[in-house]
C-alpha cells in the first residue's frame, strides 16, 4: 500500500512507510520536511496515482517517514497548536511596538520546536530588522523565520467558504494561481461589480477561468451586442446573447425582442432604426461598488509569492 501526505500548496508528496508499520488512512504521522520534523495526515493512494507518479518526469520528492502518531505526540501537537496562538499575538504586539506596516497571518511551529514561522502580508517592503531582534531575545533556541506572502496565499491558508457554498478552491485542490483579470468576466457576461466577481482575498475568483475557454469557444460566430442582423423575422438589433445556449437576443423594428440560434441570423450593414437597452448583466457597476476600482480586483505583485 502507497501513502502519503498532504502538504503546502495542497500537494501530495510519498512517504517510504516500513512494511512492518501498519497505518490507517487518515492517520496522523512525524515525517521530515524542508522545514525541519512535521505531523501531518497520510492519507492511502489508490493504483492510478501510483501510475501517474513512477511514469511522471516531475514527480514529488518522497518524505523521511519517521514514525507514527502516538497518543502523547497529538497531546504534543495539541501543546504545539496552543504555542502558536500565543506566539502570534506576542509577535503582533511587537508589530504594533516597531509601527511596522504588516498584517500577521500566522505561526506556525515545527513539530520539533526548531523552527517559529510567522506568515505576513504586507503592501510593500517591509523593514523587520529590529522586529527579528526582538523576536529573537522573546522566542530563544529556535530559528525565526519571517515570511511575505501575498493575499491570495492568505486566504488560501486560513481558509474558509466562497459564495459558492463550497470550500475555497485555493484552500481544497488549487496547486498555484493562475492570472486573472477583468476580462475574463465581461467576455462570460457576468455583471462587472466587486460585489459578484472578487472572492475573499481581494482578488478576481479563480474560478473565472474555469469555463473561460467554453465562453470563447461558445462566442465563435456570434454576433457582437448593438450590430444589425436579418432574421427570419425581419432587420433588429442584438442586445442579448446566450453564450451556452447558443441563442441571441434580438430586438426587432416593432418594439419586440426575439431569441434565434446564431444559424438564423445574418449580420448585415443596414441601419436599423431601433433602441436597445445594455442588459443590467452587462452594467459596469453594481450601486454599492461605485466608489471601488475594478482594477485594484486584478493581480499584482502583492497578489501571491509563491513563498507559503
Amino acid at each position: 500500500m502507497k501513502f502519503a501526505v498532504r502538504y503546502l500548496k495542497n500537494a501530495y508528496y510519498p512517504i517510504n512507510v516500513p512494511e512492518n508499520v501498519r497505518l490507517e488512512n487518515g492517520q496522523m504521522v512525524l515525517v521530515r520536511t524542508e522545514k525541519g520534523e512535521e505531523a501531518l495526515k497520510a492519507y492511502l493512494i489508490n493504483d492510478e496515482i501510483t501510475k501517474i507518479w513512477n511514469h511522471s518526469k516531475v514527480k514529488p520528492e518522497p518524505f523521511q517517514f519517521i514514525r507514527p502518531l502516538s497518543q502523547r505526540d497529538l497531546q504534543t501537537l495539541d501543546d504545539i497548536k496552543k504555542e502558536e496562538v500565543t506566539s502570534f499575538f506576542k509577535c503582533q504586539e511587537l508589530v504594533k511596538q516597531h509601527k511596522l506596516v504588516m498584517n500577521l497571518v500566522q505561526c506556525r511551529i515545527t513539530f520539533d520546536r526548531r523552527k517559529i514561522t510567522f506568515y505576513y502580508t504586507a503592501p510593500e517592503r517591509v523593514d523587520f530588522r529590529a522586529l527579528l531582534k526582538d523576536l529573537t531575545q522573546v522566542f530563544t533556541r529556535v530559528r525565526i523565520d519571517l515570511r511575505h506572502i501575498g493575499v491570495r496565499d492568505e486566504t488560501s491558508i486560513l481558509e474558509g467558504v466562497g459564495i459558492c457554498g463550497r470550500p475555497f478552491c485555493c484552500s481544497s485542490f488549487l496547486k498555484k494561481f493562475a492570472t486573472i483579470n477583468v476580462k475574463l468576466a465581461k467576455d462570460q457576461g457576468m455583471p462587472i461589480a466587486p460585489g459578484k466577481i472578487s472572492g475573499t482575498c481581494g482578488r478576481l475568483l479563480c474560478c473565472l477561468t474555469y469555463e473561460y475557454s467554453n465562453y470563447i469557444e461558445a462566442a465563435k460566430g456570434m454576433p457582437p451586442i448593438g450590430s444589425s442582423v436579418m432574421t427570419p423575422d425581419g432587420l433588429g438589433k442584438v442586445c442579448y446573447i446566450q453564450f451556452m445556449n447558443g441563442t441571441v437576443a434580438v430586438k426587432m423594428e416593432d418594439g419586440k425582442t426575439k431569441e434565434f440560434t446564431k444559424a438564423d441570423i445574418e449580420m448585415v450593414d443596414a441601419d436599423v432604426n431601433v433602441e436597445i437597452d445594455v442588459p443590467v448583466i452587462n452594467n459596469a457597476y453594481a450601486d454599492d461598488d461605485s466608489n471601488i476600482d475594478i482594477k485594484q480586483l486584478e493581480d499584482d505583485r502583492n497578489s501571491s509569492t509563491g513563498n507559503v
